[in-house]
Order: structure tokens, then C-alpha cells, then sequence
């Protein structure tokens, strides 16, 4: 599933930016050209976005941006329309980012483990996306298989080529950037899962926990995963309490955010429960919806309401007699409910997750 994230603050602003005024007041001729040439090229719901984006690129010129700085924009932009494009035809199935070490060899207990873990996670219809390259993201393309799998490679000078389960794919994109890549990682999953590995696991781990821990992604199950009797992530689990959360630096609730176990079962469960009658969410302006696959009963409702007052800035905890405005009809037929979220208390929000898949 696609993250709303984005989408949600266009929808805050009304789908328009404080910029396009400005270049309408100032350059009506500019802006003329542009809405002609979008009338005539790029018809369609979307052409103020796409005449903004004009807009930009003119500002661009008017800055006398380097040449260097216009190539990775213009890179950026060819990569993330690339990638978009490719997962388009697949935005109704969900899918679960896996990382890990790319020295990880075949024989080692944490590459078992990991094409377990894409095997099943294969059988409940999900697919899997990995950085395409050896190791554990070949372990996670071994064990979903070619047609549930995507790859998302870097181009670096010492990687090998893409891993023989992806190679030549069309669903294998390759990123220079790794900030292009990184927002693709989170962008199309719906859950995030990590086996052992390097700085570039960790890097990818803490930066998914504070997306989701500011809101800048949908909350989704992070799932740390060890070999059987595995204490990797036991002694990173160490380190965050010991010198994060003792110092203040965290707080409590974010200890929910993640979930570590060196049990396979045990992490797919804790991924398909999270979405058992969980859907998904979307801000609309200040409101939270949160579309569910199965309505709650009043009961539920009530007791959201007496555990959970502490997420709203007001108000209560609501049904909702179908989609927001908003929303632009996204998944009509979901029952939801609506809070006015205090948009701090991620790990608490989580935890009213779970009571709503747990009623």
C-alpha cells in the first residue's frame, strides 16, 4: 500500500502551495504559457501540481542554480517517476521492505531465516521489496520468488550486480541516490522488516522509526528479526534503553514502535494482525481517519474513548458516516473512525491500533 503522508498535507493545504499565487501576480504571461502547454501535453486532474513544478523549474533558472545541483534534481526526479511507475500496476497489494547484511552467506542461520520469512509472508499473498543485492536481500527474493518481488538497487562502485532472483526484472529499479531509494523503502511498504546487518541496516532501521515517529510515514509494524536464539537485536534493544530512552532522549511509548524476535511466525503474525481489521490512516486537515476492514462495536468505541483520551486535542473518538472530502474517495466502502490527534503520541497511537485489531 501506498503511504498517505505526503498526500495528506496536499490535502491539509487544498492541493495547492503559497507559491503558485505569487508567479500568478507576478508572471501572468509565465503562467499562462505553462497552463497552455500543460492543456495541450499534460491534460488532467492533476495539471496545478504539474504547472507548480514548471513554476519551479523556472525559479530554478531565474536562481542561476549550478549545473551540478540542476543534474541531481533532474536525476531525482528520473528516478522517483521510474520508480513509481513500476509499482503502480501493484498499489492494491501489500508489500513488506526487508534489510539486512548483504555478506550474509546462503549457509548462515540469518539467511534461513530470511527466506522463511519471505516464503510466508509470499504465502499470505503480501510481496517483498529488498535492495536487490546479495545476502539477506538475496534471501528475501529467494524465498518470495521472482513474481513477489521487487528490487530496489544502488549503483555503487564495489556492488556486484543485482542478485540472480531480480536481474533484469521489471520490477528491479536502480537508484544513484540513496535518499531516492530510502523514500521508496518506506513509500510502498506496509510493514518494515530487518535481519542483521550494517550501518546500512541500522541507518535504514532508525530512519524508518522516526518517520513513523513524526508522522512523516503511515504507522506500520517494524519487525527486528534474529536467527533462532539470535541476541543481535537483543543487545541493540540493550543500547536504546540504556542510552536513549534512560536519557530522556525517547520516550517510553516509542518502545512500541518495534518489535523484536527471533521467532519467524512470530514476526509475520505481528505484521497481519496489525492489519486484521486495521486498514489505514490519512490526516484530513486536523482530523485523523483511521479506515478499518471491519466496523467496532459501541462497546469498543467507548472503551477507545476512556483508554485514549490522552490522544486528543479534542473532542472525542468518532465514527465517521463515510469518506472525508478529503480523502478524494479513497476506499469508500471502509468503515472509519475520526479523532483530532494530538500528531505527538505515535507509540500511544499504535497501542489504539492494537486495541482496535484486538476487539
Amino acid at each position: 500500500m501506498t503511504s498517505d503522508s505526503e498526500d495528506a498535507r496536499g490535502a491539509e493545504s487544498g492541493g495547492k502551495t503559497d507559491e503558485s499565487a505569487p508567479a500568478r501576480r507576478h508572471f501572468p504571461d509565465r503562467r499562462q504559457a505553462i497552463d497552455e502547454f500543460l492543456q495541450r501535453w499534460a491534460p488532467g486532474p492533476d495539471s496545478d501540481l504539474l504547472g507548480e513544478m514548471l513554476e519551479t523549474v523556472c525559479r530554478l533558472a531565474r536562481d542561476r542554480t549550478g549545473r551540478g545541483e540542476l543534474k541531481m534534481i533532474n536525476k531525482a526526479i528520473k528516478e522517483l517517476r521510474r520508480a513509481f511507475k513500476t509499482f503502480a500496476p501493484y498499489q492494491h497489494v501489500r508489500k513488506v521492505s526487508i534489510f539486512g547484511s548483504s555478506r550474509t552467506p546462503e549457509s548462515h542461520p540469518e539467511y534461513k531465516a530470511a527466506v522463511s520469512f519471505a516464503s510466508r509472508m509470499r504465502e499470505e499473498k503480501w510481496m517483498v521489496i529488498t535492495g536487490a543485492g546479495d545476502g539477506i536481500m538475496r534471501a528475501g527474493h529467494d524465498g518470495a520468488g521472482r513474481e513477489a518481488s521487487f528490487g530496489v538497487a544502488i549503483r555503487l562502485p564495489l556492488e556486484q550486480a543485482a542478485n540472480p532472483f531480480i536481474v533484469d526484472d521489471p520490477k528491479l529499479v536502480n537508484f544513484k541516490y540513496f535518499f531516492t531509494r530510502k523514500l521508496v523503502f518506506v513509500k510502498e511498504a506496509s510493514a518494515i522488516v530487518l535481519f542483521p546487518g550494517g550501518f546500512g541496516t541500522q541507518d535504514e532501521g532508525f530512519e524508518a522509526l522516526t518517520l513513523i515517529q513524526t508522522g512523516k510515514a503511515p504507522i506500520m509494524p517494524v519487525v527486528l528479526v534474529d536467527a533462532p536464539g539470535g541476541i543481535y537485536w537483543q543487545h541493540w534493544r540493550t543500547y536504546v534503553v540504556a542510552e536513549l530512552l534512560r536519557t530522556g532522549m525517547i520516550s517510553p511509548e516509542d518502545m512500541h514502535l518495534v518489535r523484536i524476535t527471533d521467532d519467524i511466525e512470530a514476526a509475520v503474525q505481528e505484521i497481519l494482525r496489525f492489519y486484521s481489521r486495521y486498514h489505514s490512516m490519512r490526516f484530513v486537515k486536523d482530523v485523523l481517519v483511521l479506515r478499518l476492514n471491519s466496523p467496532i462495536s459501541d462497546e469498543t468505541l467507548a472503551g477507545l474513548n476512556d483508554r485514549f483520551a490522552d490522544l486528543l486535542r479534542s473532542g472525542r473518538i468518532e465514527r465517521s458516516s463515510g469518506a472525508l472530502p478529503g480523502e478524494h474517495g479513497e476506499f469508500p466502502d471502509k468503515p472509519r473512525i475520526v479523532l483530532e490527534f494530538n500528531r505527538k503520541s505515535y507509540g500511544r497511537l499504535r497501542l489504539l491500533i492494537n486495541a482496535i485489531n484486538a476487539a
